[in-house]
């Protein structure tokens, strides 16, 4: 019995790895997040249970409970079990409940990487995360919960990358002016990366907020930094 926790990159099929893509060939059971593309979900064979358990906010979400409950219940029935998350299972992913849930029985567990979108999505707007001349720091956040995050040294790096932060736009432009960010350093929204309904809105912070006003984000990859100005 193999558990899988596979990343299935960002958005289709195209982005698999060639391994995800062969184990999701042979998968028996697919516990899958929100925003996998179903192109990833229809190579599985069609005998096999694929079970949604996204997670969006601001909509009924699956417990983490029902999802650890899930994993052990099929892990002991079946020989092959994917947990499919988007982007990669370690970024953000939230498993380590999962794991330590799969402890409690005897199974093999394997990590299949995946592309996260935190670096796959600004470099399709075009934005080069560690161009040398403007970034000597690249700092991954969520936004989940701005409260839990230190302003004063995120405010100083040179190149941050927000996931999760759409909601929450105006509080952390408003944190990061607060610790001295200038109004007019640059910032760029990018939601979808990597699918056909990408979009892009890069400005400042002083005008982004205007520039996105009334529009839903999420899902969203937010880069802030002096890369943004050097594009390719």
């Amino acid at each position: 019995m193999t558990v899988y926790f596979i990343g299935a990159g960002i958005g289709g099929i195209d982005y698999l790895t060639i391994k995800a893509h062969r184990i999701i060939c042979d998968a028996e059971v697919i516990i899958y997040d929100a925003l996998i593309d179903t192109q990833i979900l229809d190579i599985a064979p069609i005998t096999s249970l694929k079970i949604c358990v996204g997670k969006r906010g601001g909509k009924v979400s699956t417990p983490q409970a029902t999802i650890n409950d899930l994993l052990v219940q099929y892990a002991k029935q079946y020989h092959t079990v994917i947990r499919l998350k988007s982007g990669d299972p370690a970024i953000f992913g939230r498993i380590n409940s999962e794991l330590d849930t799969l402890q409690c029985i005897d199974t093999d567990i394997q990590f299949i990487p995946g592309i996260s979108s935190a670096l796959a999505a600004p470099l399709l707007a075009g934005i080069m995360l560690t161009e040398k001349d403007d970034s000597r720091c690249l700092t991954i956040v969520t936004a989940h919960n701005i409260n839990l995050l230190n302003w004063s040294i995120l405010s100083q790096i040179d190149t941050l990358v927000i996931l999760m932060g759409g909601k929450n736009l105006s509080l952390i432009i408003q944190q990061l002016q607060l610790y001295g960010r200038s109004p007019n350093f640059p910032i760029a929204i990018i939601k979808n990366g990597g699918s056909p309904q990408q979009q892009t809105w890069k400005g400042t912070l002083s005008d982004i907020v205007e520039k996105t006003l009334n529009i839903s984000l999420s899902p969203c990859i937010i880069v802030i930094g002096n890369v943004i100005k050097n594009e390719k």
